[in-house]
């Protein structure tokens, strides 16, 4: 190792540096370098952790002087906390417009009569199905037939027993006829004219008897079928072939009358004094874009205590896309009048209501308390608290504070 150096001179004219060893007072040039004019000399301590030190202290003081030197010119500092970032706003004049006040509600579709069918003969098992759901069915239309192998023979042997004594009956009131034609001769006496007559009464009363089995079998025989008792829809089939049919069971069949539907939904007790039978409305189905129109068909006569909610019916024209069973929204005007209509995101709510920010002449922020009567496509449209000539903040609304200095764009549609 050579010797550790601990003086250096540096010569700021012609840039020569001399090291100083410890044991010489002199200076020793570094090859190449020529004379030059004393200069001032940095000195380093001879400890290298003092001397770090010193580096150290001497490039803080440094930066310092820079810092100062940049800032010493320029413009006034600022302390964070005295700046103020005025927000940047949108807003809108909503004016006013007319527009049609309606209550709405929720439901399902369901067939307007909808007619279970089942089975209400004797219990047999069912041997053939004629329809399925969706078919359109005729009043009288087989669909479904029941096993009728017992039933048959029994009636066949009643209509024998009918003809038996029919024709009994028929010779009883010939041999009747006869002994009236000899009681004036005196060929016959009372007693025999009396029993023939007697003979002849219940004869004609056991073809009576022989009738009313046979139609009481042919009831019975034609129950195996199963008819439909009026013209619609078939909704649902429950039967299927080898079933056991059961007096007083489970429907077969449902079928809707004429295929005519209508929509059921609840309304809230409030809303339900506001419409009337006859009503127009409007139903839309999830996932259809159109809507149906419709007219209230029945309100209901009571508002269950519970629920504060009335039953409400709207009769729709018969449509493939109203299936029974679907979930419906339903509307109904009540009314129309001129509001303001702002957009959706310039309501707010908190616990004490809905309220929207309006900016005064001042450009405040100004927290304007509302009162929403329904939403539509275009917007919320406010019953109250809103004239419409007011600047209304269209978003951000809720970012703001009442009082608050704010900008307004120029820019959006409605900007003010």
């Amino acid at each position: 190792m050579g010797t550790i150096p601990e003086q250096l001179s540096t010569h700021e004219d012609d840039g020569e540096v001399t090291w100083i060893s410890r044991d010489r007072a002199g200076f020793e040039r570094v090859a190449g370098a020529e004379p030059a004019a004393k200069g001032p000399t940095l000195t380093l301590p001879a400890n290298p952790r003092t001397r770090w030190i010193a580096i150290g202290v001497g490039v803080l003081a440094l930066l310092g002087a820079v810092v100062w030197a940049t800032h010493r010119g320029g413009p006034a500092h600022v302390a964070l906390a005295d700046q103020q970032n005025v927000p940047l706003i949108t807003v809108v004049t909503p004016g006013v417009r007319s527009v049609t006040s309606s209550v709405t509600f929720t439901g399902a579709i369901f067939a307007r009569y909808d007619m279970p069918i089942g089975n209400d003969g004797d219990a047999g098992r069912i041997v053939a199905v004629y329809v399925e759901p969706g078919d359109h069915v005729q009043k009288g239309q087989l669909l479904a037939r029941i096993d009728d192998s017992v039933l048959v023979p029994q009636v066949n042997r009643l209509a024998a027993a009918l003809e038996q004594a029919q024709a009994q009956a028929a010779l009883s009131a010939a041999e009747y006829k006869r002994a009236l034609g000899v009681q004036a001769a005196g060929a016959l006496s009372a007693e025999d004219i009396e029993k023939r007559r007697a003979t002849a009464v219940t004869d004609a009363a056991n073809v009576k008897v022989a009738a009313a089995q046979l139609a009481e079998a042919q009831a019975r025989l034609n129950r195996t079928r199963i008819v439909a008792p009026i013209a619609g829809t078939v909704l649902t089939r429950h039967a299927e072939v080898g079933q056991i049919a059961s007096t007083g069971g489970d429907a077969l069949f449902r079928v809707a009358s004429g295929g005519e539907v209508e929509m059921r939904g609840q309304l809230a007790e409030q809303d339900l004094a506001q419409v009337k039978q006859g009503d127009a409305a409007s139903v839309r189905l999830t996932g259809l874009p159109q809507s149906f129109e419709g007219r209230v068909r029945l309100l209901g006569a009571i508002i269950d205590p519970t629920t504060r909610l009335g039953e409400i019916r709207i009769a729709l024209k018969p449509d493939a896309a109203l299936r029974p069973g679907a979930f419906a929204r339903g509307s109904v005007a009540v009314g129309s009048a001129k509001r303001p209509v702002v957009p959706q995101t310039a309501v707010l709510v908190d616990p004490q209501g809905s309220y929207v920010y309006v900016v005064d002449a001042n450009d405040h922020a100004v927290l304007r308390r509302v009162v929403v009567s329904d939403t539509s496509d275009d917007g919320v449209v406010i019953a109250s608290g809103l004239t419409g000539t007011e600047r209304v903040v269209t978003t951000a609304g809720g970012f703001l504070h009442d009082g608050e200095s704010v900008k307004v764009t120029t820019t959006g549609p409605g900007a003010g």
